[in-house]
């Protein structure tokens, strides 16, 4: 059975795919028969299978060395393009992941969605999510990862638009597609340029390649940045982090999907290709700046979204922008231990407040408060989510954050120190969160507010249990560091940075005697800047969207006045000529004859004149 699980690790991704296909049949007639439930219902137990594949392939597989099998994807004469397969207790461990919390997304998905008659679109895009992510990281080749991606960015198109009849939805999604493309574009860039370099795109023989390679330094630079805006795009980092944001206006259980692991797939790439970014120092410190960047900024304006889902989608960008700064450091290991421990808590935070959101109609945190009498199963999952994003031992992500301060406080302590100090952002901005919605006496939208119903209440039950045992899985893995470094002082520091965050929130935001919003100047033009995202989308609007809307008009009118005139000149000299010479076309026999000696003259006469 090991070995036959093993040898159909191919199949993983397609049951997922086979799920979406099932959905197809529940066009609008026979929903109207059957209800949209066995859309939901089919797919759910397509991944249940490949969740079943991947725990039983993984047991198979633990303890021993990875391997590559390749499946002939393309033949043509000479021409054979083969889809390399990694198998290894790393690969496998990530499709139990995803079909893990696609399953759970699913099953709290039946609550949510419990009136929405789109379920056969939207679980078929689920289904479709679950493939891609499962075959992007089984696969080992860079130019089919592409292909993978580039199928993903169209999901989030499709799954952000769900709800197509309302207006905001259709410009989030156009406003994610179209940005999530901007990095796809530079990343198919580096793909063709780093082939001529190597002979191959398998992520393997790129590593056993890069440890040799003989490069100009200046050349890598410039392949590395192509290859590099691709995760840029995915993870939501800056300058391509508006897209997280707009598609906050899909339906929560897809957000579930998308905050966790969808945003993650640009990390596994960056990770995989991590050898090649070692080749040029110069790209190493961009990974890191665009990291730190992201992770600080991402961190700030959190604190002053009133918007509960998107306060909880800026966390994401800066969560990945610490993955991004575990690379920049040489530590991928570290990254995609981080990836674990924080999809798990992001999953569990997004289903917390999911269930408060459904029955309370509103996102405005303003309007929410004195939840935790009347929820507390809700309550104690944000709670452990947050302990489970933070670093506060014992739980996952402290194992990780320590470890990565650690080892990059021997060469940049200055960095260690920022870590320490997004950690602390992110306490404040999740207990911030934490007050306004649990704490505090009730409000008009929070008075009669009931506990979910058990579709929503038992994913997201196991998610909290999952959560906490996470550093046993750790410890399991030999993936805990030393007890003694709980009281390095770059764990002592992070601790700290826990308690000065929750703290000043909790200060704050549970004090009834402090009025809120805060109405201080400074706090006040503070509060508008991170709002607003620095501003970000007006810069947009006046540089890049400026600059493409001035070429569009130039070339426009380059194409009315330049191109059209050329084309409209040619049909209206045709349709005089061709009106012209009517009047010489009588069906006269005399008048041709008369015509052809005229001509005649007429051409001696010219030629005797030239003379």
């Amino acid at each position: 059975m090991s070995h036959f699980l093993l040898n159909t690790v191919g199949w993983i991704p397609l049951y997922a795919l086979i799920g979406s296909l099932g959905a197809l049949p529940w066009s609008p007639g026979v929903t109207r028969k059957t209800g949209p439930r066995p859309a939901g219902y089919i797919n759910a137990l397509m991944t249940l299978l490949a969740f079943l594949h991947s725990l039983g392939a993984l047991i198979a597989i633990w303890g021993q060395s990875a391997y590559t099998v390749e499946v002939t994807w393309l033949q043509v004469a000479d021409l054979r393009l083969g889809i390399p397969i990694m198998v290894s207790s790393v690969t496998l461990g990530a499709c139990l992941l995803v079909t893990g919390l696609n399953l759970l997304a699913q099953i709290f998905g039946f609550g949510y969605m419990e009136m929405d008659w789109g379920w056969a679109r939207f679980y078929a895009l689920l289904g479709l999510f679950e493939g891609g992510m499962c075959a992007l990281v089984l696969c080992d080749s860079l130019f089919f990862s592409y292909m993978i991606l580039e199928i993903l960015t169209l999901g989030t198109y499709l799954l952000v638009g769900l709800w197509f009849n309302q207006p905001l939805v259709v410009t989030g999604a156009r406003d994610a597609f179209l940005t999530k493309r901007v990095g796809d574009l530079f990343l198919l860039m580096g793909v063709l340029a780093i082939y001529p370099l190597t002979g191959t795109w398998n992520f393997s023989e790129l590593a056993q390649w890069a440890e040799t390679a003989q490069v100009d330094p200046a050349l890598m630079t410039w392949v590395g940045l192509a290859l590099l805006a691709g995760p840029m795009g995915k993870c939501a980092q800056f300058p391509l982090h508006l897209w997280l944001d707009e598609a906050m206006e899909g339906p929560l259980p897809s957000t579930i999907l998308r905050n966790s692991v969808v945003v993650a797939t640009g990390a596994w790439v960056l990770v995989k290709l991590e050898p090649v970014f070692a080749l040029s120092p110069t790209v190493h410190w961009v990974v890191i700046g665009i990291g730190l960047v992201t992770a600080i900024g991402g961190s700030l304006v959190a604190m002053a979204q009133i918007d509960i889902k998107r306060a909880l989608s800026y966390s994401v960008s800066a969560y990945m922008g610490l993955t991004f700064i575990a690379v920049g450091c040489g530590q991928p290991d570290l990254a995609l231990q981080l990836v674990l421990t924080y999809a798990v808590a992001m999953a569990l935070l997004v289903m917390s407040v999911g269930g408060v959101i459904w029955n309370s109609i509103t996102q405005d945190l303003r309007q929410y408060g004195g939840l935790w009498s009347r929820r507390p199963i809700s309550g104690l999952s944000f709670v452990v989510g947050a302990v489970g994003m933070l670093a506060c031992p014992p739980l996952g992500t402290f194992w990780v954050l320590v470890q990565l301060a650690d080892q990059i406080s021997v060469y940049y302590p200055w960095l260690a120190a920022l870590l320490v100090g997004i950690n602390g952002l992110t306490a404040f901005s999740l207990m911030r969160v934490f007050s306004l919605i649990w704490g505090g006496k009730p409000k008009q939208m929070t008075e009669r507010s009931p506990e979910i119903h058990w579709p929503m209440a038992l994913p997201m039950t196991i998610l909290l249990g999952f959560t906490v045992h996470v550093p046993m899985l750790l410890a399991s893995w030999n993936l805990l560091p030393d007890f003694q470094l709980v009281t390095h002082p770059v764990g002592i520091l992070l601790i700290i940075s826990n308690a000065v965050g929750i703290g000043l929130a909790g200060l704050i935001f549970l004090n009834e005697r402090i009025q809120k919003p805060l109405q201080l100047r400074f706090i006040t033009d503070l509060q508008d800047l991170l709002a607003q995202d620095f501003y970000t989308q007006q810069l947009y609007r006046a540089s890049v969207v400026w600059v493409v809307d001035w070429i569009s008009q130039a070339v426009a009118y380059l194409d009315r006045v330049l191109v059209d005139g050329l084309v409209n000149l040619v049909g209206v000299l045709s349709v005089f000529s061709g009106q012209t010479l009517k009047y010489t076309v009588s069906g006269q026999s005399q008048l041709y004859l008369l015509a052809i000696p005229l001509g005649v003259i007429l051409i001696i006469l010219v030629a005797f004149g030239s003379i």
